[in-house]
C-alpha cells in the first residue's frame, strides 16, 4: 500500500518534525538537569532541617540547665535542690512529645514525664530494637562533654518505635545526666510533601514547554490545534461524567454488598445459628460437646452481629427505606450510646425533597464527622444542626475537643476530611472546616441549589 502525500502535508510534517525533535531534546535536559539539582536541595534541605531540630534540643537542655543552675544558687539544701530539679524536668514539656529525662551515672532511671514507670528502674543495659545500649551511650556522651545520638524510642503520641534525636549533658558534681530529644520521623513526612511539590513544578515546567510546543504548531497547523482543543473538551466532558458515574457505582455497590451480607450470608449465618440451638436441645451430648456447641453459637452470634455491623457501615438500609432525617437519627442514637458524649441535635425535617446524592452525601460527612470525633478530638460534647431555608441546606458539625493544632494538620491525618470536601464541592456545595487547638472544630457543609 502506497501512501502518498500532498505537498502541504510534505510541507507541515517538514516544519513540525525538527521543532518536535528540538523541543524533546531540550525537555530531556532541562528534566535531566532539574532532577539533578533537585535531589541535591532536597538533600542540602533534608541536612538543614535536621541541623535545626539538633539546634532546638540544644537549645532546650541549655535552658534547662539555667533553670537548674538557678536553683542550685538559690536553695542551701543540696537534697532539696535535686527534688526541685526533679520536680521541673517531670513536669516540663515543649511539645506532645517533648520532655526530659535524667539518670545516675549507673543507668538509674530519676526523671521520665512520658513513661513515669520507668523512674527508679536500672536501665544500664536496657537494648533498642536494634541492638543499641542508649543509656550507656547516652552516658558516655555526656562524659564526653555532652552531644547528639539517635537511637529508637516509642513516641507518645502514637504509641511507635521510631527514630529519634537527643542531645544530653551532665551534672558533673552530681554524676547525673540529663537530656531530651525530638522524634525526627516527620523529617520524612516534611520531605515526601517537598518532593510532591517539586514533582508538582517539573509538571508545571513540562506544560509549559508542552504549552509552548502546542502554540509553535499551532502557527502551522491552526486547524489542527483548533480540533485538538476541542477533542481536548470533550475528552475533559467524558473525564467529568466518568467520575460522577464512578461515584454513583461506589454508592450503589455499597448497597448492593450491604444487602448482600444482611439478606444473605446473615440470614444463612443465622440458619446455622439456630440449627446448632436446635441440636443442642434435641440430640443427646457429653458435657464436653454441650460446651463446644455453646461456644462455637456465641462465636457465630458474634459473627452475625459483626456481618450487621460491616452491613450498616457500608450502607444503612434506612437511609434507603426511610430516608435521610430517619439514618441520621439512627446514626446519632448509636454513637450517643456508644461514646456517651453529651450530644445537642437539631434536625428539621425537608421541607422539599432531597436528592439521593446529597443525601447520601450528608450521610456519608456526619458518619466520617463522628469517626473523627471518636477517634482524635478527645471531647465531651457534640452539637448537630441540619436546616434548609430559603437559600438551600445547611449542615453544622462542633465538637469541644482539642481542636486541630496546625493550620494543614487535619490533611495529614488522612483522606476523611478530603473526601467530604470533594463529595461537596462534586455537587455544588461548599465545605468549611473551623478549628483552634483547644477550642473544637467545626465542620460545615451547605447545598444552595440542590436538587430535587
Amino acid at each position: 500500500m502506497v501512501i502518498v502525500m500532498t505537498l502541504r502535508t510534505k510541507l507541515i510534517l517538514l516544519a513540525l518534525v525538527p521543532l518536535l525533535v528540538v523541543t524533546g531534546i531540550f525537555s530531556w535536559v532541562t528534566l535531566h538537569q532539574g532532577d539533578m539539582l533537585t535531589k541535591r536541595e532536597l538533600h542540602i534541605f533534608e541536612q538543614n532541617l535536621r541541623r535545626s531540630k539538633e539546634t532546638a534540643l540544644k537549645d532546650y537542655v541549655s535552658i534547662m540547665r539555667t533553670a537548674i543552675d538557678f536553683i542550685r544558687q538559690n536553695t542551701s539544701n543540696e537534697d532539696e535542690a535535686r527534688a526541685k530539679v526533679v520536680a521541673l524536668m517531670q513536669e516540663a514539656s515543649f511539645s506532645d512529645d517533648g520532655y526530659f529525662y535524667a539518670y545516675t551515672k549507673d543507668g538509674l532511671n530519676l526523671v521520665h514525664a512520658a513513661q513515669p514507670g520507668l523512674v527508679g528502674q536500672d536501665l544500664y543495659d536496657f537494648q533498642d530494637r536494634s541492638g543499641n545500649y542508649l543509656v550507656r551511650n547516652l552516658l558516655r556522651i555526656a562524659e564526653n562533654g555532652g552531644g547528639y545520638y539517635q537511637y529508637l524510642w516509642q513516641q507518645p503520641s502514637t504509641g511507635k518505635e521510631v527514630d529519634k534525636v537527643g542531645y544530653v549533658e551532665q551534672i558533673a558534681d552530681w554524676e547525673w545526666m540529663f537530656g531530651t530529644g525530638l522524634y525526627i520521623d516527620d523529617i520524612a513526612t516534611e520531605m515526601r510533601l517537598i518532593e510532591a511539590g517539586v514533582d508538582a513544578n517539573v509538571k508545571q515546567t513540562l506544560l509549559a514547554i508542552l504549552v509552548a510546543l502546542v502554540v509553535s504548531i499551532g502557527v502551522v497547523v491552526s486547524a489542527a490545534v483548533l480540533f485538538n482543543v476541542r477533542e481536548h473538551r470533550l475528552a475533559d466532558q467524558n473525564l467529568k461524567e466518568l467520575s460522577h458515574k464512578t461515584v454513583q457505582h461506589q454508592e450503589e455497590e455499597r448497597r448492593r454488598v450491604s444487602r448482600e451480607l444482611h439478606d444473605g450470608i446473615n440470614q444463612l449465618l443465622v440458619s446455622v445459628k439456630y440449627r446448632l440451638e436446635t441440636a443442642m436441645t434435641n440430640i443427646p451430648t457429653t458435657e464436653s460437646a454441650h460446651e463446644s456447641l455453646a461456644k462455637g453459637g456465641e462465636v457465630l452470634n458474634r459473627a452475625i452481629q459483626e456481618v450487621r455491623r460491616i452491613s450498616h457501615d457500608l450502607r444503612p438500609s434506612v437511609l434507603d427505606d426511610l430516608g435521610l432525617l430517619a439514618a441520621l437519627n439512627q446514626l446519632l442514637d448509636d454513637f450517643r450510646e456508644r461514646s456517651g458524649f453529651v450530644m445537642d441535635v437539631d434536625i428539621q425535617p425537608s421541607q422539599s425533597d432531597i436528592s439521593e446524592e446529597v443525601a447520601t452525601t450528608l450521610y456519608r460527612i456526619v458518619q466520617e464527622a463522628l469517626s473523627n470525633i471518636e477517634k482524635h478530638a478527645r471531647a465531651t460534647r457534640l452539637t448537630l444542626s441540619l436546616q434548609e431555608d430559603a437559600e438551600g441546606l445547611f449542615l453544622c458539625i462542633s465538637d469541644n475537643g482539642v481542636g486541630i493544632g496546625e493550620k494543614n494538620a487535619y490533611a495529614r491525618r488522612g483522606i476523611g476530611l478530603r473526601n467530604m470536601r470533594e463529595r461537596v464541592e462534586f455537587l455544588g456545595g461548599e465545605f468549611e472546616v473551623s478549628s483552634r487547638p483547644g477550642s473544637g472544630t467545626s465542620i460545615m457543609a451547605s447545598f444552595k441549589r440542590f436538587q430535587a
